[in-house]
């Protein structure tokens, strides 16, 4: 696996990144790996596979129509 260096980050941010990381369990490394792979987006192969796991789920399935309930909560 690659890796990366950043350097000249500012004080804060990094001070940031760490409290951001405590708050989730988890380690300063792991936690700017997370956002920036969050930053970096879904490739297409990764969401063409979300997408087969949604249509799979909700396979077969009937929903009844939510409009009457938007129209409901948009004129209170």
């Amino acid at each position: 696996m690659p890796d990366i260096l950043i350097r000249g980050l500012d004080a804060q941010t990094l001070k940031r990144l760490k409290a951001r990381a405590r708050r989730h369990g988890r380690s300063l490394q792991r936690e700017a790996r997370l956002t920036l792979e969050q930053a970096a987006g879904a490739g297409a192969g990764e969401v063409a596979a979300m997408l087969d796991t949604w249509k799979g789920r909700f396979a077969g399935r009937r929903f009844s129509s939510s409009v009457k309930l938007i129209r409901e909560d948009r004129s209170r």
